[in-house]
């Protein structure tokens, strides 16, 4: 496999940039034991004991390029070899093949807790896990007041960590890894651990890393964000590379790969049914009043066009469209439940129309998600991304609404 260069899109900033973590065609192996007890082990020793182990590929001829000062995303399914990946650019587990070659100062909060002794206190931990990150007593001691304001631990920094929450655990980490000035920072799913002014203080500082030039490789399952923070992204199925791109395009080719894997568990749940009976044919979108591929206009109504089919005949069903913006966050849904519409019997085809009028949505790239679903509300079949537009961008504004908005001073002797 060829190095790719990960930055997203060919107008990126970073395509001059040096490559900080070169990974070179990395497999990674593990074996599973069948046997369960010591006895087990021992009896079936030597040339009979293979028979009672079993290899697993978790990572197979991995090679990325990630420039400096980029945010890179990996997405993919439980068990797609994320977090083993993550692990080995941070080096603590080691390729069965291949190699990873790192520049500068590494940060890697990838395990709660990892590095810590559960018997020391926090304060003794701090001075730990910043030495396992390479950083000097000194410069640990110039820190510690910082440290111990992110981390909001407060006076129990002088607690055993083992009496601490996972919580209490996780802050006093990534407290510790930011401020060892790390060129590059592994992040594991930790930013979903915490309450929710910990979770914005994680993101600022974050933002702050990215606009110092700082790189970052970062593991989530939070696709929105994903594709805020991530320049681009890889999603990787059964430990191999099957995306890597824009953070937009990887999160849709990831959505495809879960909508694959339901469809293949309800085949599996229901061997004598057709998995996917339904169908989207075609969707269409229009702007009354501008030429096809315009863009919308604050106030423009929107008109989308559906098609659905089914196998079979059903008696009772609805269907909707859901707006995303270009970072995946809702701006608009509506299903038949919702404007309390009924349908007649699906027999064949059906072509469904929805009206919006005088949409007022902020500037930027949209994109349509068309669904099929059961009285029930469950999906039969979604297609994602079955159109997109663009609304034209106002600089006086931002977000994802539009409002006509004026501004009013008031001196100092007026009174609520």
């Amino acid at each position: 496999m060829t190095n790719t260069s990960l930055t997203g899109r060919t107008d990126s900033p970073f395509l001059d940039a040096p490559a900080v973590v070169t990974v070179k065609n990395v497999s990674k192996r593990f074996t599973i034991r069948k046997d369960n007890s010591l006895k087990e082990r021992i009896v079936t020793l030597g040339r009979a004991g293979r028979r009672h182990s079993e290899d697993f590929w978790a990572l197979r001829d991995i090679s990325l390029d990630i420039p400096a000062g980029t945010t890179i995303g990996l997405l993919g399914p439980n068990g797609s070899g994320k977090s083993t990946l993550l692990k080995t650019i941070g080096g603590i587990l080691e390729p069965t093949t291949g190699s990873v070659e790192r520049r500068g100062r590494l940060a890697a909060l990838i395990e709660l807790g990892a590095g810590f002794h559960p018997d020391l206190t926090g304060r003794e931990n701090v001075y730990l896990n910043a030495a396992i990150l390479g950083q000097t007593q000194e410069e640990t001691e110039a820190r510690f007041d910082d440290i111990l304001q992110f981390s909001g631990i407060g006076d129990f920094i002088d607690t055993q960590v083992k009496f601490y929450s996972s919580g209490m655990y996780v802050r006093l980490a990534f407290a510790v890894a930011i401020n060892t000035d790390p060129d590059v920072l592994l992040v594991d799913e930790v930013l979903a651990v915490g309450d929710e002014q910990f979770q914005k203080k994680c993101l600022d500082k974050i933002r702050e890393f990215q606009a110092q030039g700082r790189t970052i490789i970062l593991v989530s399952h939070s696709l929105g964000q994903v594709q805020e923070l991530c320049d681009s992204a890889v999603v990787l199925h059964h430990g191999e590379v099957k995306f890597q791109g824009s953070a937009r395009l990887a999160v849709k080719n990831f959505r495809e790969i879960l909508e694959g894997r339901r469809i293949a568990e309800a085949e599996a749940a229901h061997p004598e049914a057709d998995a996917n009976p339904g169908k989207v044919e075609h969707v269409e979108l229009s702007i009354p009043g501008r030429a096809p591929g315009a863009e919308h206009h604050h106030g423009d109504d929107l008109v989308i066009r559906a098609t659905f089919s089914h196998k079979d005949v059903l008696p009772e069903w609805h269907c909707g469209i859901k707006i995303e913006n270009h970072l995946g966050h809702p701006a608009y849904g509506v299903d038949s439940r919702m404007l309390k519409s009924v349908h007649a019997p699906l027999n064949g085809s059906a072509t469904i129309e929805w009206h919006l009028s005088d949409l007022r949505l902020g500037g930027g790239q949209y994109f349509v998600h068309v669904f099929l679903a059961k009285p029930s509300g469950e999906h039969i079949v979604i297609e994602r991304e079955a159109a997109h537009f663009r609304v034209v961008d106002d600089d006086s504004s931002s977000g994802v609404i539009w409002a006509s908005a004026t501004s009013r001073s008031y001196d100092g002797g007026i009174r609520g």
